[in-house]
């Protein structure tokens, strides 16, 4: 193992040497690190994989989901289009909670756009 760190380490004086590492992209630009503090130990490598891959977890594709619902209603104006949304929204939610599987008083609150604006009014 001794003799390959060697062949490997004059490898790379002679490149440094030649210029071999000029001009790279983000040369003299800080590495920036990612913080996966929060992620366990034994899991980090998995989800970085999974992450270079365009993998994104359910949990996380509902909540994008919920918000682009959330903000496609707050700019409705049509009370049955609107009422198409909400009942949109409230699935995602439903099925939000039903997948984290927490206790229901931690559960993402459904909608009810004023009581479906006073039982299908204006």
């Amino acid at each position: 193992m001794i003799c390959f760190r060697r062949i490997a380490e004059k490898r790379i004086l002679d490149a440094i040497k030649d210029g071999a590492f000029d001009n790279l992209p983000g040369a003299g630009k800080p590495i920036a690190l990612e913080d996966d503090s929060h992620v366990p130990e034994d899991l980090r490598i998995a989800y970085k994989v999974l992450k270079n891959a365009g993998y994104v977890p359910p949990e996380v594709s509902l909540r994008k989901e919920i918000a682009n619902t959330e903000e496609l209603l707050a700019g409705m104006q049509d009370t049955k289009a609107k009422y198409r949304q909400l009942k949109k929204l409230n699935f995602l939610v439903m099925k939000l909670n039903m997948l984290r599987r927490i206790p229901t008083g931690l559960e993402k609150a459904q909608r009810y756009e004023k009581k479906l604006v006073d039982r299908f009014g204006p």
